[in-house]
């Protein structure tokens, strides 16, 4: 089976006569309509709020873009915090997220007013002694602990994550922050990762919407928004059924009718922090076939590596394969697409049926536009390549630079005698 790509031979060929292979690529025009599709889907609720997750793809280019839909930002370290702020966002724009939190990204998120998320019921105490004073709103993440089962099978295993407070600890820890002068509340849970399945968020809720009234009744709270974070995921094999996103906000507003509305909390505001289900559809690896190897497999090397996409190096991931120009010839010969790390494990593709490689050909690496060059690293020496946005014109945009060898060294500065490396 095939994937559509968002990009022709004939762009690759006009964009590498500026930027050479390998680079990430981002679909404007796709960001776009999703970002939109998001805000539709949720429009019932006039509090919702999506809190682009900054991990899956910090870039303020990308970031600007989904601003423009009314998307806040998820941070969970200093340096997204930075960004966020770089890019206009502060206060109710930020949603911060964090674990095993340093005191130092406390306070910079306290200054910057953005709403902060408590992941353990000891970051209470710790918050205070670091940061002073808490604000006036605060959330709270929960971990149910089991295993997270839908209609459809497990999803996860909560009971094995480092994220989020008992339920027992949840609901002592909003009566101390009551206590402190916190006036508004959140609650937030993220259970599953990448799930495929318009049932997932609704069945969250329904979870998240109950607890409400729990935390209300024992602990003289009121709710003010329920986050219902990420996990909404993508189809990265090709015979999958993509989300429907307007199928999982019709899903979250009839629980929210069924729970809340009854109880007298029709007000309460949803939001979500999706990341892959936002960029990841709209970005690709773009790398081109440099070497071949016939022994016991056929190889196909490529001019991109681990260092530029790392999922299936690291767990195994599918991301499917497009030869750009040949996306209608038979699949007719099995490779080992790899890259050129000191690794066996950096393969893009493993026993992969694709059309005859000839080299010099392009290939599209598909659905890398979360947690695909955010995830990039410098092993080997590798530098991280370049990030470039497809705009709804036609013509590529560099995003990001490619980085040289100067931006390697650079952190040997501190050494004279290396000082001419950087």
């Amino acid at each position: 089976m095939s994937k559509k790509t968002f990009v022709t031979l004939e762009q690759i060929k006009e964009i590498v006569k500026t930027y050479p292979t390998p680079f990430h690529l981002y679909d404007e025009a796709g960001l776009r309509a999703n970002a939109q599709a998001v805000k539709e889907a949720f429009s019932w609720n006039k509090g919702f709020r999506e809190y682009f997750a900054v991990k899956a793809e910090p870039n303020p280019f990308i970031m600007e873009i989904l601003k423009e839909y009314g998307c806040g930002a998820d941070c969970s370290s200093l340096t997204e915090l930075m960004l966020s702020e770089k890019v206009g966002m502060t206060g109710d724009d930020i949603m911060f997220s964090s674990n095993d939190t340093p005191p130092e990204e406390f306070v910079k998120a306290k200054e910057m007013n953005a709403i902060i998320n408590l992941d353990d019921f000891t970051h209470i105490e710790y918050f205070e002694r670091v940061a002073g004073e808490f604000p006036k709103t605060m959330c709270l993440r929960y971990n149910p602990g089991g295993v997270y089962q839908l209609s459809n099978g497990i999803m996860d295993n909560p009971g094995d994550s480092k994220y989020g407070l008992t339920k027992d600890q949840l609901i002592e820890g909003y009566r101390i922050l009551k206590e402190k002068g916190v006036e508004r509340f959140g609650l937030h849970a993220f259970l599953v990762s990448n799930t495929v399945t318009n049932d997932y968020y609704p069945t969250l809720a329904k979870t998240l919407f109950e607890l409400c009234l729990e935390i209300r009744e024992k602990a003289g709270v009121t709710i003010n928004f329920v986050n219902l974070s990420g996990g909404v995921g993508i189809a990265y094999q090709p015979d999958q059924t993509p989300n429907d996103i307007y199928a999982i906000g019709a899903g979250v507003e009839r629980v929210y009718n069924e729970v809340l509305v009854p109880a007298g909390m029709g007000d309460v505001a949803i939001f979500t922090e999706m990341g892959r289900f936002m960029t990841g559809p709209y970005g690709c690896l773009v790398t081109q076939a440099i070497h071949e190897k016939h022994t016991y497999k056929e190889y196909i090397g490529v001019d991109a590596c681990a260092a530029d996409l790392m999922r299936p190096a690291m767990y195994g991931a599918y991301h499917h394969i497009t030869v750009a120009g040949k996306e209608d010839a038979p699949c007719t010969k099995m490779y080992d697409v790899t890259g050129s790390l000191c690794e066996n494990n950096d393969k893009f593709a493993i026993d992969r049926m694709l059309p005859e490689i000839e080299m010099g050909d392009y290939l599209i690496i598909h659905d890398t536009g979360a947690h695909g060059y955010a995830m990039g690293y410098n092993y080997n020496g590798r530098l991280k390549s370049a990030e470039l946005l497809l705009q709804t014109d036609g013509t590529a945009r560099l995003i990001r630079r490619a980085e040289t060898p100067k931006d390697y060294f650079a952190t040997f500065d501190c050494f004279e005698q290396y000082k001419d490396l950087s």
